[in-house]
């Protein structure tokens, strides 16, 4: 029986299959015929490929490529995947030949199996990586499939939006346009499973404890998956008192796993790993567009940071989409509406039609007008609404600082003081973490990242600042930063903080507004914009952390990722600070110490104080777009 992480993974990335028999693909049945075959890379190495042909032959059609770890099946030249109902019918619609790829070391393919491969710039005859496999590809492709333009294009979301990434780099001429969706970007600053440092043990657990399994011969088989002894995930990781003993339920045939543990700091090994560092090597001729959710909770960082190095190294023909998504929410979803929140458009399937379709239409078959397709397009929540801009950040953008203020107020005014010491202080105990979402579940929800903080404001180790009631709408379009002036009662801390919209006591939404079906009480609703965490060992440095001096000031200032939502008028500008966000977040022991090798021992409560005097305030330095 399929696992919970396989069902999350499928239901993701892989399009739920069917018999040529089903209603669904009948149409694809009788217009493509289904090829499975072999192809040899440079060393030898054979990689599955499945091909998805038009029958058409009355002209030459362009190539459309996925390459995967996460299995182009159903295996078998009799089976389809049910496309119809799925974005790919774009593409069946428009006779594109579409390829699926089982990358090498997984699945069906040859090799040896290598996470977040690093790319080897100079295209090297004599060695391989996800960019060379890529051209070998397009090259058998382009010179063996029948009926083709001789134009490629690639796409993926999530870790085949990193092999999107990768296969830009691979410099074959045919490759004409690329799109890294939700794309695994860097696995130590923000994708996944760490965020600035600090390790998202409930993904990175659930995840590898399936696809981390080594796989001695190829196989059409997910691997089972590791078997909980309780449903409820907070208790199930608070019941595990270090990492060295999630290690032990990893079990010590995950490579990638120990690799992980012995590399706890931002070194050249995860920096190598980091795909922003080859951005530069996208020829002129790919164009590339970068795809991403504003509450995915997976890849957020990913795609507004991939496509900034693109735009800052690269000189090719760059865009960027973000949407209300969560992790592949354009491909899963109508898009109206996340968790509790509307949004009241069918987002996803604008998306689909006015850029993502055009996007290709144009550089695989010379269809369209691309001018009429904008630098950034950007939805903003809040507003609910669509907007484009020439760049991301855009020009327009003024950054205003907001200072928290001694008495929970959060204004845009320096903080009073006589000479008296202002602070708030929570102690954090790492034996009651504060949960990330207010609910019982067992597998990490995608909709905590816009869920209501109002459980999180009641408890004693959350510091809470608000406005006043917002008498004009405040536009955020770009990265926050949070900016702390902190003393501690130890060596180490977390810092999570949140951006958060409070909605009108009154509130409700217009009946007409699709949504989840639940009639939850929207009234004073505390919306989740924004939240993340610094490991405060990393503040100065994320290869070199550094231990804090117990009692002394410190700043911990970062960056929260991008922003784009509409803080409406009669609404408030809510901020909070904690210092755990648990079970997405994995225990700091609160000691500067090796995390992935303490014991229970070295864990220790932590009292905070959060500077909010004149001198050194602490503060939240916002993005804001010009609403005129």
């Amino acid at each position: 029986m399929m696992n919970k992480i396989r069902l999350l993974i499928w239901s993701l990335l892989i399009p739920v299959f069917c018999t040529a028999q089903s209603a669904d693909s009948t149409w694809i049945t009788t217009h493509y015929t289904k090829k499975e075959l072999y192809i040899v890379m440079r060393d030898g190495v054979r990689l599955f490929t499945t091909i998805y042909q038009p029958i058409d032959n009355t002209k030459e059609h362009p190539i459309l490529m996925n390459r995967t770890p996460y299995a182009v099946s159903p295996y078998g030249e009799g089976k389809f995947r049910a496309y119809w109902n799925t974005p790919y019918s774009n593409y069946f619609k428009e006779n594109y030949i579409i390829v699926l790829q089982d990358v090498r070391g997984k699945f069906m393919s040859e090799g040896e199996f290598m996470d977040v491969r690093p790319f080897m710039p100079g295209n090297d005859k004599t060695k391989t990586d996800e960019a060379s496999d890529t051209y070998d590809t397009i090259d058998w492709l382009i010179n063996n499939v029948k009926g083709n333009n001789k134009r490629v294009g690639i796409f993926g979301i999530s870790y085949p939006g990193y092999y999107a990434m990768m296969g830009a780099l691979c410099g074959h001429p045919a490759l004409k346009a690329a799109s890294p969706q939700a794309p695994v970007t860097d696995w130590f600053m923000g994708d996944d499973f760490h965020h600035n440092g600090a390790f998202m043990q409930m993904d990175a657990f659930s995840f590898y404890t399936t696809f981390g399994k080594p796989r001695p011969v190829p196989t059409q088989e997910w691997a089972p998956g590791f078997q909980y002894y309780s449903k409820d995930n907070y208790k199930f990781y608070l019941s595990i008192p270090t990492l060295k003993d999630l290690a032990y339920y990893m079990g010590k045939d995950v490579k990638f796993w120990g690799q992980l543990y012995d590399h706890p700091n931002y070194d050249k090994w995860w920096q190598d790993r980091n795909t922003r560092n080859y951005a530069q090597y996208i020829p002129k001729n790919v164009a590339t567009l970068v795809v991403g959710g504003l509450f995915d909770a997976e890849d957020c960082f990913g795609a507004w940071n991939l496509y900034k190095a693109i735009e800052e190294k690269a000189t090719n023909n760059n865009k960027l989409v973000m949407g209300p998504w969560s992790h592949g929410g354009w491909a899963k979803s109508t898009g109206e509406y996340l968790g509790n929140v509307r949004f009241g458009k069918k987002t996803a399937e604008w998306y689909q039609q006015n850029v993502e379709l055009p996007f290709f239409e144009y550089y695989l078959q010379d269809k369209g007008d691309i001018s009429k397709l904008k630098e950034a397009t950007v939805f903003f929540s809040g507003a609910n609404e669509w907007r484009t801009f020439p760049k991301w950040p855009a020009d327009e953008v003024q950054y205003k600082r907001m200072y928290l203020q001694v008495d929970g107020s959060l204004s845009y005014d320096l903080p009073y003081s006589n000479g008296v010491k202002y602070v708030n202080k929570y102690t954090s105990n790492p034996n009651k973490p504060v949960p990330y979402t207010e609910d019982v579940h067992f597998k990490r929800t995608t909709e905590y990242m816009t869920d209501d903080q109002r459980f999180a404001a009641r408890r004693p180790d959350v510091l809470v600042y608000e406005t006043d009631t917002l008498r004009d709408d405040v536009t955020l379009g770009g990265p926050v930063v949070a900016d702390l002036f902190t003393a501690i009662s130890s060596t180490d801390a977390d810092f999570v903080v949140k951006i958060i919209d409070v909605l009108p006591d009154n509130f409700s939404y217009s009946e007409t507004m699709v949504g989840n079906g639940k009639n939850y009480p929207m009234g004073g609703y505390q919306m989740l914009v924004r939240g993340e965490v610094m490991r405060g060992k990393y503040r100065n440095s994320f290869s070199d952390p550094q231990p804090f001096t117990p009692g002394k000031l410190t700043e911990v200032k970062f960056k929260i990722p991008d922003v784009a939502h509409v803080f409406k008028k009669g609404h408030r500008i809510m901020v909070q600070v904690q210092s755990s966000w648990f079970p997405l977040v994995d225990r700091n022991p609160q000691k500067f110490i090796d995390i992935y090798k303490c014991d229970k021992t070295d864990f220790v409560n932590c009292d905070i104080e959060i500077n909010c005097g004149r001198d050194n305030p602490s503060s939240i330095l916002l993005p804001i777009i010009n609403n005129q």
